[in-house]
């Protein structure tokens, strides 16, 4: 989805990216007027609390990185497009986005990108992964000839 509204007159990053995703979340079908419950559709299906939500629409905050690909698909802009108008990130440093380059995630991040938020799933999914983790670095301590473990 291409976005034409001009942006260009908000004033803060905060206030460029929530005009972003107003336009894009109305385009998207969400009725964003006050009690029409839009909003808080938004932050269900976003994974975000409802007041993070109106921070974000009314520009006074940004949402945290490890939410953006998910407002992205959620309002149907692509990841680049998105960061790009919202101007979190410039249009040559979103090449990098388009060669594929990214900076890894945290366990807790891929947690929030699957919307996974049971907290008993999380926390068991949490100690698999530091166990993997642990497993993985023993692993290789051994194959540097730091010693045998047996299984």
């Amino acid at each position: 989805m291409q976005l034409t509204g001009d942006t260009s007159d908000a004033t803060t990053p905060a206030q460029r990216f929530g005009a972003v995703v107003h336009e894009a979340a109305q385009r998207a079908g969400y009725d964003l007027t006050p009690g029409t419950g839009g909003r808080l559709a938004l932050a269900r299906d976003t994974g975000m609390s409802a007041s993070a939500v109106g921070r974000m629409l009314r520009g006074e905050t940004l949402p945290r990185p490890s939410q953006f690909q998910r407002i992205a698909q959620v309002v149907h802009l692509d990841l680049r497009e998105l960061l790009v108008r919202g101007g979190i990130v410039s249009e040559d440093s979103a090449n990098d986005l388009d060669r594929g380059v990214r900076s890894p995630i945290t366990p807790e991040e891929a947690l929030d990108a699957w919307g996974i938020r049971n907290p008993m799933i999380r926390k068991f999914l949490l100690a698999t992964i530091a166990q993997a983790f642990a497993l993985q670095r023993e692993s290789e301590h051994e194959s540097r000839g730091g010693g045998s473990a047996q299984m």
